[in-house]
Formats: structure tokens, C-alpha cells, sequence
């Protein structure tokens, strides 16, 4: 009789599923998996540690490169517990511009994950379409922020600068002719809030077409049904949160159980899975971009109607106007000491936590009264999904290893942090 054994296998670090650096050791009994051992590494930043040596405001740019596809939604956990610390208020309009960013942002995310999760199956079509809509919204982010990446648009105490009334417009190249960038800027023609809206009012159309290709394809649904389940008590009892919680009928959603910012005066749904399987939480994922734009046409009409001061009054925080910066002199010395020394946090502790597009994302700050942290201490929810992987995966074939590290949405800027 010949001697059969379980054998492991190096699934990783290049692969494509991989969305950075994951290596997974899988123990293996022919094709199905028995043990998976997800190693993190190669990619440290070291953020936690660094911003203990960097003042609160140089530290926010650090927030972006955390998970590089959600970019201002770690922003505002981190500019929330300052916030908290210093016991600051922010405007009103500031707070719904940061809520619209925050749901641009989740459908960035969302695009991201379900053109990536798509390709890895197997899928090439949707990841086209996803990526000609994320365009779109890079150019929103550059037109407030100068960046189309990683931003640095939140402050503490408000944003940086009111939303510009002119849309950065294409010019004709040897690339595209005339008639091209004509039709390119056709939407283009009015303010940042214009443009906005017209992708708001294409985007549900968008949406048909990603579950034209994707939601009643057999071939996905033999993919992603079944694969994966997570029941509601092991979901809650691995610390789940975002759509992996609520894929398995969880309905937890810190933007309406812990509101913050302006969450609690808009009308939004939940959506919530069943079955706790990868297709469920493609489901919720996908209803999620819809509630996402049904949010930010509601910020729309309010920042239209509402006119007012986007930074706090406080001027510890915020730094002094352009104008009185270069015509007053105490304002210039304000200026500079605010940006080369920072401002400083009275002497406390203060843990700040916000709905991001994967799920729970939390700032715990220590603070001894100096001008940069004692303590930073960063809570990513794709970082405790990770550690589910070999729960999820075992008894699965290896194929499907593909897909559950693809359900997770899981980006290892924020998980070897």
C-alpha cells in the first residue's frame, strides 16, 4: 500500500489574490484544505510607532497609506480622536462634506473589491467597469485635495478647504482629439458639487450593470455560494464588523449604532445577509454602493442649501486665512508655529471608531500633553478578518482559498501596520 501523508504548500506572497503581500502556508489533503496559516510581513510601515515622533497634523497623511483604498475614511477615525481629545467642534457643513467623502470613499472601496474579487474567479469584464468609475471619483479627490490618492483633505477641526466651485477640465493631447475631450467634460462644466451629482445620478445605472454581469451569472454563484459560511455567533465571536458581520445577518452598523459626524440626520438602509456565505457578502457589498449614493445625494442637497465654515473657530487648531496670514504679522507667527510645532493635546486617553467600508476602524490615542502622541494605536478590521482565514478555508478546495481571501477584502497597508 503506498503511504499517503498531508503535504503543505507556499500559497504566496505573489499572488495575484493576494492584494499585497499575504503569504498562506495551507496544510493539504489532495486539493482540500485541512490547515491555513496566514503569515504577515514585508510590507511594515511601522505607523503606530512613527507617529509617536511626528506632530498630530503630520501624522494624517500616514492615515491615507494605512488601507490605500480607503483612504479619508481612516483620516476621519484618526482626526475623531483628536477631536475628542481636544474637545473641538466642528462646523456643521464640514461634517456633512466629510460624511459624503466618507460614502465617495466606501464606493471606491467597494469598486476596488468587486473588480479585484471578480478577476481573481475568473471574471475580466467587471474590472474594467469598475475601474472607469473609480476614475471618476480620483478626480473628485484631486479637485479637492490636489491628490487623487492619498488626500490629506481631513484636519482636525474640520477639512482643509471648502469644496472649489470650478471641475478640473481635460485638455486635447496627441491622445485624445478635441471632439474626445469635449465629451469628456461635458459634466465638467460647473463646480466639484456639480460633477458629483451627475456621476451620483449615473452611478445606480452602474451598479445594473455590475449585477448584469455578475449577480445571476451561474458561474459566480458556483463560486461564492456556499463558500465560506460563517454563522452569526462565530462572526461576532471572531470579531467580525462592516460586511463580513452583516453577510452573516448581524445587522451592525456603527452609523447607526454609535452615530457620528451627521449619520444620525440622514436616511439610509443596512443591507444584511442570510446565509453568511461569500455570495451573501457580495450581496451586501454591492446594495452597500447604492445606500453609499443614496447618502451623498442627500449631502448634496443639504451643502447646496447651506453655506458656511468648514474649520473650527478654535485658533489653537486651525490655522489663520491666507489673507491674514501674509498681511498680519501675528497671524504669520501663528502659522508657522502651528505647522513646525503642531498644537498641543491636554493629557488623556480617547479611542474614536468609524464605519469604514470594511468594517470597524478605530483610533485609540494616549495623550501627555505634548504636541505629538504618547500612544497611537490603530484597530483595522481586515486585520482581525484575516486571522478567520483558516476557519473559513478548511474543509474548502484550493481554488476557493482564492475566493475567501477575496470576501474578506482584505489590503495589508493596514494590516502589517
Amino acid at each position: 500500500m503506498a503511504e499517503l501523508k498531508n503535504y503543505t504548500l507556499n500559497f504566496g506572497p505573489q499572488h495575484p489574490a493576494a492584494h499585497g503581500v499575504l503569504r498562506l502556508v495551507l496544510e493539504l489533503d489532495g486539493e482540500v484544505i485541512q490547515r491555513a496559516d496566514p503569515h504577515i510581513g514585508l510590507l511594515h510601515r511601522g505607523t503606530e510607532k512613527l507617529a509617536e515622533t511626528r506632530t498630530y497634523l503630520q501624522s494624517v497623511p500616514y492615515m491615507d497609506r494605512l488601507d490605500y483604498v480607503s483612504m479619508m475614511c481612516n483620516e476621519h477615525g484618526y482626526v475623531l480622536a483628536i477631536e475628542k481629545l481636544l474637545g473641538v467642534d466642528v462646523p456643521v457643513r464640514a461634517q456633512y462634506i466629510r460624511v459624503m467623502f466618507d460614502e465617495i470613499t466606501r464606493i471606491l472601496n467597494h469598486l476596488m473589491w468587486l473588480g479585484a474579487h471578480a478577476l481573481d474567479i475568473g471574471a475580466m469584464g467587471p474590472f474594467l467597469y469598475a475601474f472607469r468609475d473609480r476614475e471618476d471619483l480620483f478626480d473628485v479627490y484631486e479637485a479637492v485635495s490636489g491628490a487623487r490618492m492619498h488626500a490629506a483633505y481631513y484636519r482636525p477641526g474640520g477639512v482643509y478647504r471648502d469644496l472649489p466651485d470650478r471641475m478640473p477640465q481635460h485638455k486635447p493631447s496627441l491622445m485624445r482629439s478635441q471632439r474626445a475631450v469635449d465629451e469628456l467634460n461635458e459634466t465638467r462644466q460647473g463646480s466639484v458639487l456639480d460633477f458629483i451629482e451627475s456621476f451620483t445620478q449615473r452611478f445606480d445605472g452602474y451598479v445594473d450593470e455590475y449585477e448584469t454581469l455578475l449577480t445571476d451569472n451561474r458561474i459566480w454563484k458556483q463560486r461564492t455560494v456556499g463558500i465560506g459560511v460563517v454563522s452569526p455567533e462565530d462572526a461576532m465571536a471572531m470579531g467580525f464588523s462592516g460586511a463580513m458581520l452583516r453577510g452573516s445577518g448581524v445587522a451592525w452598523d456603527l452609523r447607526k449604532k454609535q452615530p457620528y459626524a451627521v449619520y444620525d440626520q440622514l436616511d439610509f438602509d443596512i443591507p444584511v445577509g442570510t446565509n453568511g456565505d461569500s455570495y451573501d457578502r457580495y450581496l451586501v457589498r454591492v446594495e452597500e454602493l447604492r445606500q453609499a449614493n443614496r447618502i451623498i445625494k442627500q449631502c448634496i442637497t443639504w451643502l447646496r442649501a447651506n453655506p458656511g465654515p468648514v474649520m473650527t473657530s478654535n485658533n489653537k487648531v486651525a490655522p489663520p486665512s491666507r489673507v491674514d496670514m501674509k498681511t498680519n504679522m501675528e497671524s504669520l507667527i501663528h502659522h508657522f508655529k502651528l505647522f513646525t510645532e503642531g498644537f498641543h493635546v491636554p493629557p488623556g486617553e480617547a479611542y474614536a471608531a468609524v464605519e469604514h467600508p470594511k468594517g470597524e476602524f478605530g483610533i485609540y490615542i494616549v495623550s501627555d500633553g505634548a504636541n505629538k502622541p504618547y500612544r497611537l494605536k490603530i484597530r483595522t478590521p481586515d486585520y482581525t478578518h484575516l486571522q478567520s482565514l483558516d476557519e473559513m478555508a478548511r474543509g474548502h478546495m484550493i481554488a476557493d482559498a482564492v475566493t475567501i481571501i477575496g470576501t474578506q477584502d482584505i489590503v495589508f497597508g493596514s494590516i502589517d501596520r
